[in-house]
């Protein structure tokens, strides 16, 4: 995993072609006026997904993974914590869905606080648990950009 800022985004472009049109879509989209919603931005191989939520105590949340994307996670406003922790031999508790491309487990997670301007990159080796409050109930408005392996 890496979690970084956005301005520090050029120093990953070299992952490959994907992840440089992610961060292109990212450092070059009005999020303060795109709403909710999944958008292409090459078909089924790179998509963004704008989601506005509340965060919520870590009890109420889900540590996953994925196997056949890259999660680019950029905090576009407010903040949370996201669990995180390598995966290396953990059960799953649910079985792994190939349609919605993610496996849940339930372990234990080193917290990261994650605010606007930042992101995180997740590969399939990356357990994480976005969305858990960091000082009380906040609202946030975060870019997940889904990068086909």
């Amino acid at each position: 995993m890496i979690i970084d800022r956005i301005e520090n985004s050029g120093l990953y472009l070299n992952l490959g072609n994907r992840i440089a049109r992610a961060f292109n879509y990212i450092n070059s989209t009005d999020f303060s006026k795109t709403e909710p919603g999944k958008y292409e931005i090459d078909s089924d191989n790179i998509f963004a997904v704008v989601n506005e939520y509340e965060t919520k105590d870590i009890k109420d949340c889900a540590l996953e993974a994925h196997r056949k994307y890259i999660d680019i996670q950029y905090m576009y406003s407010g903040a949370e914590l996201i669990g995180v922790a390598p995966l290396v031999n953990q059960t799953p508790v649910k079985e792994y869905s190939e349609e919605k491309d993610c496996v849940f487990f339930n372990e234990e997670t080193s917290l990261v606080k994650m605010t606007g301007g930042m992101f995180a990159i997740f590969f399939p080796g990356d357990l994480h648990m976005p969305g858990v409050k960091a000082d009380g109930p906040s609202k946030v408005k975060k870019i997940v950009v889904k990068v086909r392996i």
